[in-house]
């Protein structure tokens, strides 16, 4: 897949979220007209915690358009709840999905170079946003997250536009095989090393690669997908 559509661009304001009333953006709300993307991501967006949102290696979020109606298939009783920025995603593609992307990519939007960076770790706001107290696991365990763009080039970006993809620099590596080694395939020794040599990876995947491979287990993810455990 070497092309994507842009349906929309969304971005929100970090507000009160939850019943502890932890600061979330996760709301974001449609742009009618263009955007220009920034180092740290569209202009007029905000994330509720810094420490582990937003920055250049999660400046925006994307989502691919297509997993709604399997979503909706799968949870009949929330299937209203998925459409377009359920996921709190900034970008709304269409035609590709983390089968179709590799880290390291660097794709042409509208004005700007966007390059691919991680696959999104799923935190326990989607549980509170689906008011399904696995939803977190659920996205984790399908690999249907969405993934984060750096910004390589500040520019432009519109609903309509196309993505094209300029260089492929990892072609083994793309966001759905990152995914499954991260949730199923935990402890492929080989899978790991190769991860973490990889050029441009973001730190703290790097580190969690690290990890793992040295202590010989998987991280806990209690504190990031259960609710009652943040």
């Amino acid at each position: 897949m070497t092309t994507f559509h842009v349906t929309e661009l969304r971005i929100g304001q970090a507000v009160p979220f939850g019943p502890d009333g932890a600061l979330s953006a996760i709301d974001k709300h449609k742009v009618d007209g263009p955007v220009r993307a920034e180092k740290l991501g569209l202009d007029g967006d905000q994330q509720g915690d810094r420490k582990r949102h937003g920055g250049p290696d999660k400046a925006i979020h994307a989502y691919a358009v297509s997993h709604m109606p399997d979503w909706a298939a799968e949870l009949p009783h929330r299937a209203a709840r998925f459409s377009p920025g359920a996921f709190g995603e900034n970008l709304v593609l269409d035609g590709i999905t983390e089968a179709d992307l590799c880290l390291g990519d660097l794709w042409r939007v509208g004005g700007a170079l966007l390059e691919v960076s991680q696959g999104r770790q799923p935190c326990w706001k989607l549980n509170l946003r689906f008011d399904l107290p696995d939803m977190a696991r659920r996205v984790q365990d399908t690999g249907r997250s969405g993934w984060y763009f750096r910004v390589s080039e500040p520019g432009i970006i519109a609903a309509g536009d196309h993505g094209r993809l300029i260089k492929r620099r990892h072609p083994d590596w793309s966001v759905a095989r990152v995914s499954h080694l991260l949730y199923h395939d935990r402890m492929n020794r080989a899978a790991l090393a190769g991860l973490a040599a990889l050029p441009g990876l973001p730190d703290n995947w790097r580190r969690l690669a690290a990890a793992r491979l040295s202590s010989g287990q998987t991280e806990d993810w209690s504190r990031r997908i259960d609710t009652r455990s943040r």
